[in-house]
């Protein structure tokens, strides 16, 4: 049995908007939208999701992990994220692979509010472990170490880029639907709505 792991840390300023971000981020399905494509994703329950990667190369095998991810907000706007499950998809002749494959993923999303932005702090931490093949398990630790890592940290690389272009576009969409959305007075009419900050 072989484990791998990679982390990731995520600093990203975020204009403050009419609606501060920590609102934003008690709505966990977006933030699970802006790590990966929306049609990767199934929504299992209330904060559950079934994550599918796109198939992966792992020392010259193709393999596609499926991942299933509880996501939810603490009171001071963190964002938290886990796995719960996990399985890949891959050759027939590697069914073995889940039957010792194993995937560990927790991260973390923290804003700090300033005076004109919020600053979001992140951390990630994947590990990986499986029974590697016959051939592969047999080469040198630490060329297995290096691979395993480079491989590891591109996963969490894509997801913080994914963010980092995503989010702040999406949390600005976000506000300004909101921010517009009429609603009805208590007299029956209807009136524009505006959240205070």
């Amino acid at each position: 049995m072989k484990e791998f792991h990679a982390s990731q840390t995520l600093r990203l300023r975020v204009p403050n908007e009419a609606i501060p971000i920590e609102h934003y981020l008690r709505q966990p399905q977006r933030l699970v939208q802006a790590i990966t494509d929306p049609r990767r994703i199934e929504v299992l329950g209330d904060g559950l999701y079934r994550l599918s990667l796109r198939p992966l190369q792992f020392f010259g095998i193709s393999i596609e992990p499926t991942a299933d991810l509880r996501v939810w907000s603490l009171a001071d706007g963190t964002l938290q994220l886990e796995s719960v499950a996990c399985r890949v998809k891959g050759p027939e002749y590697l069914s073995f692979v889940n039957d010792s494959f194993g995937m560990a993923l927790q991260g973390s999303l923290t804003p700090q509010r300033q005076t004109t932005y919020t600053e979001l702090q992140g951390q990630a931490n994947l590990q990986i472990h499986l029974e590697l093949p016959p051939p592969i398990r047999f080469m040198p630790a630490s060329v297995l170490d290096r691979t395993g890592k480079t491989f590891l940290g591109g996963i969490l690389s894509t997801i913080k880029h994914r963010i980092e272009r995503q989010l702040v576009e999406d949390y600005r969409a976000w506000v300004a639907t909101t921010h517009q959305q009429p609603h009805v007075s208590p007299q029956g009419s209807l009136q524009g709505r505006t959240v205070q900050g």
